[in-house]
């Protein structure tokens, strides 16, 4: 991929920047929070869902990890409203279970929610694909009531966390019709997976008109995945990707889910060079990791002999029950946008510029005192 991509070293994320819509006494916990004085916490781990007993476990870097993946999040965001490029990718990120005050499914800090807020400074409208095995329920909840901000997720449904994600679960208030979920079922192959994506995603980018996307490729959808139940090669899953990135809207690509490591390593790098349109061999390398991809050694899965518990009868009602939501909003909702709020980045070169200003007004106080001057004593 050399030339064809640049890479970055974000800045970590600060408080500030995460507590755009995380609460405050969460974040602090978090950051204090370690291995070593969880008795200390007991109530505030049971408040916010974090601790031994939960999906959530506490360890030896927790908040340092929550910067580096939201930071990294943030600044795609960033680099797309500047214009500095048309698709930005973190494979760290796309944490999408985390609440506002609360941890949930392995994700503390949700990168999206904040990666959004930070495009919504520049766009009017912005649209959120999941394609992670679970529904994408910590974004959903963030902007269910606003128009602003558009949510598709494509995940199990029934006897499966989180257990939302309901096909009438459309909205409320001016958010109303705007998150469109599709309630799915085990076995979900390629083939079965586009007849659902590809036609509600044409309707969405219809009458939505998204002025930026945010893609989260959680990889756990895909076929031998350790908790997810799809039947979905590299091939069908990264369709949706290209699928995508056809529609040439600024778009941010995320991580997520995926349990069986040594396929979503597969996923992610085959889902890169769909985004750079370079082709892969299906040989893997030599590389320090070759064996975890015996005992083939290739890049590309085969999907399992497996029934698709989905019916032609049960996709078609779907596909059609979402193609009928969207048709039903009175086209792309508008917004007066003010002056643009200035980003995380700016706010932060601001403030070093002002700790300057100050400390080199001080020190020609501090060398103008008792020399005589106006305002000496005498």
């Amino acid at each position: 991929f050399s030339g064809k991509m640049k890479s970055s070293r974000p800045p970590p994320a600060s408080p500030n920047e995460m507590s755009a819509f995380h609460s405050e006494d969460y974040i602090n916990f978090l950051a204090k929070a370690t291995g070593d004085n969880l008795r200390v916490y007991g109530n505030q781990m049971q408040k916010f869902n974090v601790g031994e007993y939960t999906d959530c476990p506490v360890f030896d870097g927790l908040y340092e990890f929550t910067q580096l993946y939201t930071g990294a999040s943030l600044d795609g965001a960033v680099k797309l409203n500047r214009g500095d490029c048309d698709v930005a990718i973190n494979w760290s990120g796309g944490l999408h279970h985390a609440k506002k005050s609360e941890a949930s499914g392995f994700c503390y800090i949700n990168d999206i929610v904040l990666a959004i807020l930070e495009l919504l400074k520049v766009h009017a409208r912005v649209l959120y694909i999941d394609i992670d095995v679970h529904h994408g329920d910590g974004v959903e909840e963030a902007f269910y009531c606003t128009d602003r901000v558009m949510t598709f997720s494509l995940h199990k449904y029934g006897d499966f966390f989180p257990g939302t994600g309901h096909i009438k679960d459309t909205g409320a208030k001016e958010g109303t019709g705007f998150s469109v979920n599709a309630p799915l079922t085990s076995g979900m192959t390629d083939d079965a997976y586009e007849r659902i994506f590809k036609p509600v995603m044409d309707k969405i980018m219809e009458v939505f008109r998204p002025g930026a996307i945010v893609l989260q490729c959680g990889a756990d959808s895909l076929t031998g995945d350790r908790l997810g139940c799809f039947n979905l090669t590299l091939k069908g899953h990264a369709e949706c990707v290209r699928y995508t990135k056809s529609f040439n809207v600024p778009t941010l690509v995320l991580g997520g889910g995926g349990y069986t490591i040594r396929n979503v390593a597969r996923c992610w790098a085959y889902e890169t060079s769909v985004l750079l349109d370079t082709e892969l061999p299906d040989e893997i390398p030599y590389n320090d990791y070759f064996e975890y991809y015996a005992p083939d050694y290739k890049l590309h899965l085969t999907p399992e002999q497996r029934e698709n518990m989905n019916t032609e009868a049960s996709l078609e009602s779907v596909r059609v029950d979402l193609l009928t939501q969207l048709m039903s909003l009175k086209g792309a909702p508008s917004v007066q946008m003010s002056e643009v709020p200035p980003d995380f980045e700016l706010i932060k070169e601001d403030a070093n510029a002002e700790k300057e200003r100050r400390s080199t007004r001080e020190n020609r106080e501090g060398d103008g005192m008792n020399d005589g001057g106006a305002g000496d004593d005498r």
